[in-house]
Order: C-alpha cells, then sequence, then structure tokens
C-alpha cells in the first residue's frame, strides 16, 4: 500500500533556503525567465541535483490546489451582473461551477460562496482569484476551504 501524502502550510519566512530556490527556478522556468533548468538553477544559485530532489515536493499554495474541489468567499458589491462577471471569469478559466451560494445584501455588500472543481481548469485558483478581485465592486475574495 503507498503511503498517504501529506501536506502542510508554512510560512515562507521559516523555510529552508533551499525550497525558496526550487520556487524561484519554478518561476523562472513559467515565465520564460530561463529556457532551461541548467540556466534557472544557474542564475538562482543552487545545484541542479537540489533542485530535481524537491521540485516535486515544493508548492506554492494554489498551485497545490488543482485538481481539487475549492471554495471562493467573495465579497460583492450590490451590483446588478456583478454574479454574472463572476462566472464568467470562472468559465473562461474553464473550472467546473458545483454550487453558488449568495446571502442578501445588508449594507450593500453581500457574500457570495462559489465552490469549484479545478481538475480541468486551465491556470490557477490564484489567477482566478485575480481576476475576480478586478472586477467593479468585488470587495475581496479569499479561500473558504479546499479539499
Amino acid at each position: 500500500m503507498p503511503e498517504q501524502v501529506e501536506y502542510y502550510l508554512v510560512d515562507k519566512k521559516v523555510l529552508p533556503e533551499v525550497f525558496i530556490k526550487v520556487m524561484e527556478v519554478k518561476q523562472r522556468l513559467n515565465t520564460g525567465e530561463s529556457s532551461s533548468v541548467n540556466e534557472a538553477v544557474r542564475k538562482t544559485g543552487m545545484s541542479r541535483s537540489a533542485y530535481y530532489k524537491y521540485k516535486d515536493s515544493v508548492l506554492p499554495f494554489f498551485e497545490a490546489t488543482n485538481g481539487k474541489k475549492v471554495t471562493l468567499l467573495i465579497t460583492v458589491e450590490n451590483f446588478q451582473g456583478i454574479l454574472s462577471s463572476i462566472i464568467n471569469v470562472i468559465s473562461l478559466a474553464k473550472a467546473s461551477i458545483l454550487t453558488i451560494n449568495q446571502n442578501i445584501p445588508i449594507n450593500g455588500l453581500a457574500d457570495v460562496s462559489i465552490s469549484l472543481d479545478t481538475a480541468s481548469m486551465f491556470g490557477s485558483v490564484e489567477e482566478i482569484m485575480n481576476d475576480i478581485n478586478k472586477i467593479a465592486g468585488v470587495r475581496k475574495c479569499t479561500v473558504l476551504s479546499r479539499e
């Protein structure tokens, strides 16, 4: 029976430097700043062997949510069409909406919770949240839960 994987959420400030460098190499590769692993590790100042040892074990928080269920809590102003704009952002990312719950607006603000299946989506949950936060009338978008 394979060993069950267990994850911890750890503040970046307390991580050993090698993990920070692994994330820097990944970022350089993802953004195209470096065209190869060799170039990225050289610019980062770490060994290829250390990168390959940890690359599959170190993930940013939002990358670890891909392929899973995530519930977003979004605080919105009471604007006509704002929910439609939020759904459009999620639809463009190809995430599947499982549930939507919108509370009655109080003092012009309402909370909306949207549960997503992220298995077939493009990009990351963080990108969806950033796009939702750019919508006029959205006050805040946070991860309420993830599975």
